[in-house]
């Protein structure tokens, strides 16, 4: 299924936030269950799934790795294969020392300052691989593809690595 086609929209990585909430309400009111009150079971059954489908759709096309995948996927990109990103050495060295900064910040004098440095780190680095793969998809072809591939692969260890870090804030903020 193409949600950029379901919500009428460009088939683009740059999304009109606007257009695409005005889409998603308007086709959720079309399929709204007091719409298919009195209708057979069949007809309620597939407003519901029409539903689900529609939300599906609009959750992956608001978020920018689920919208990045989703326009590989309609190109005929597999992203299954992580470890790819391991073959990035520069890209495992850094994960590498992220990971040793996070240990550091939990052990250190003054954890939440190295934890902030780090989100802001963590931040940088995903605006700019943000920044990348819209450059990347646009391009649209077979070596551009892939790169994007591998940066939202990059992009979802990122996001892993933000929720690792909240986890140590969390935890430091309950001792």
């Amino acid at each position: 299924m193409n949600y950029f086609e379901l919500f009428n929209i460009p088939q683009s990585f740059d999304v009109d936030a606007v257009k695409l909430a005005d889409s998603y309400r308007e086709l959720q009111r079309a399929v709204h269950p007091d719409k298919f009150a009195n209708a057979s079971e069949q007809e309620k059954r597939l407003s519901v799934q029409k539903a689900a489908q529609i939300n599906d759709g609009y959750q992956t096309i608001k978020n920018p790795i689920a919208r990045a995948e989703h326009l590989l996927v309609l190109s005929g990109v597999t992203l299954a294969d992580e470890s790819e990103t391991m073959k990035d050495m520069s890209f495992l060295m850094q994960q590498m020392s992220w990971r040793e900064a996070m240990e550091d910040a939990e052990h250190g004098s003054d954890p939440f300052d190295a934890i902030d440095a780090l989100y802001d780190d963590f931040s940088k680095e995903q605006a700019q691989m943000t920044k990348d793969l819209a450059t990347a998809l646009q391009q649209n072809n077979a070596e551009a593809n892939q790169h994007s591939a591998m940066l939202v692969r990059k992009l979802k260890f990122m996001a892993k690595l933000v929720d690792e870090l909240s986890r140590l804030e969390d935890k430091l903020s309950d001792k």
